[in-house]
């Protein structure tokens, strides 16, 4: 799908809430209907052999769920574990995934005519997991189709034969 496509998917399906967090100096919008909860950070279990964007796993509730660094994945500048960084735990076609954040800022709902088409430039990011960008007054959010992110294959967290 095209960044056309995508934006006129976004637009044509009215207004959509997005929960918005900080990465660094930048903002993120992902699809609130796509989060479980938001936890605090704790340190996961480290697993052996694992990209060093993923921290480990913890145990949710039963349930062992991967832990991404969304700041490593991204290539941000290093940044300490405080009070604020904290857990994003998604729910993506029924696989649990953990990914660290800065900060959460709030669920935002965006209209139809907010969105753009992101720039198709290089980046860490794959072109084809940002769906545009929003812009709510000064605020500008990239946002992020988190399942497309989440499913790629650098990613490692499932088999080519088994994608989100």
């Amino acid at each position: 799908m095209g960044m056309m496509e995508k934006l006129n998917e976004l637009t044509t399906s009215g207004a959509r809430e997005y929960l918005t967090f900080r990465l660094d100096q930048e903002e993120y919008g992902i699809d609130i209907l796509k989060v479980q909860e938001i936890r605090g950070y704790e340190p996961p279990t480290r697993v052996a052999n694992a990209p060093s964007f993923i921290k480990g796993v913890v145990n949710l509730r039963g349930t062992i769920v991967p832990i991404v660094d969304m700041r490593l994945k991204f290539n941000c500048s290093k940044s300490e574990y405080n009070s604020f960084t904290v857990v994003i735990v998604l729910n993506l076609r029924n696989r649990i995934v953990g990914i660290v954040v800065d900060s959460v800022s709030d669920v935002m709902e965006l209209p139809p005519e907010s969105l753009k088409v992101a720039p198709d430039i290089e980046s860490v990011i794959d072109s084809s997991a940002v769906l545009g960008l929003g812009s709510v007054g000064e605020r500008m959010l990239i946002l992020l189709d988190i399942e497309k992110l989440m499913s790629a294959p650098e990613m490692g967290l499932v088999s080519t034969t088994d994608q989100l």
